[in-house]
C-alpha cells in the first residue's frame, strides 16, 4: 500500500499550545407546520422544548467529536456555546462557538456541535413535518494555530 495514502492521525506533539477558537453555523428550514409551533423564541414540540434540547445535544456532541470522526484528537474543550434563533425567513440558525488552549484546532468540534444540534431540531420536530431541511453547515471562522480563517 502506498505509504502516502494510509489513514493516520496527524502528530501534533511538536506544535505549540495556543488559544484556538472556532465558530460553525447550520441552518434548518422549517416548513409551515413547524413554524406554526414556534412560541416566542422556542418551538414547543411533542418531545418538549426543541431549542433547549438541541443546545444540550450539540454541546455533548462537540465534547465527543473524537469518538465520531476517526482522526480527530481527543481534547477537553475549555468552552462550547450554542446559540439558536429563528431568522425573519423562518429558518433556524444554529451557531456553535468552541475554544481551547491546545496544540490542535477546534473546527471539527464546532461543526459537530452545530450539526448535531440541527439533527436534534429535526428529530424533535419530525412529528410535525418531515419536510424539514438541514442545510448550509459551514465553518464561519477560526483563529489560533497556523492560520486564521473567516468565511467570505
Amino acid at each position: 500500500m502506498d505509504a502516502g495514502n494510509r489513514p493516520t492521525m496527524v502528530d501534533v506533539g511538536d506544535k505549540a499550545v495556543s488559544l484556538r477558537r472556532a465558530h460553525a453555523r447550520a441552518r434548518v428550514y422549517l416548513p409551515p407546520a413547524v413554524q406554526a409551533a414556534i412560541e416566542g423564541d422556542e418551538i414547543r414540540g411533542p418531545k418538549g422544548p426543541v431549542f433547549q434540547t438541541a443546545i444540550i445535544a450539540g454541546t455533548m456532541a462537540a465534547k465527543r467529536t473524537h469518538e465520531l470522526v476517526p482522526f480527530c484528537h481527543p481534547i477537553g474543550l475549555d468552552g462550547c456555546r450554542i446559540e439558536i434563533a429563528v431568522d425573519p425567513a423562518g429558518e433556524v440558525v444554529i451557531d456553535c462557538h468552541t475554544r481551547v488552549a491546545h496544540r490542535t484546532g477546534v473546527e471539527m468540534e464546532a461543526l459537530t456541535g452545530a450539526t448535531v444540534a440541527a439533527l436534534t431540531v429535526y428529530d424533535m420536530c419530525k412529528a410535525l413535518s418531515h419536510d424539514i431541511v438541514i442545510r448550509d453547515v459551514h465553518l464561519v471562522e477560526k483563529s489560533g494555530g497556523k492560520s486564521d480563517y473567516r468565511a467570505a
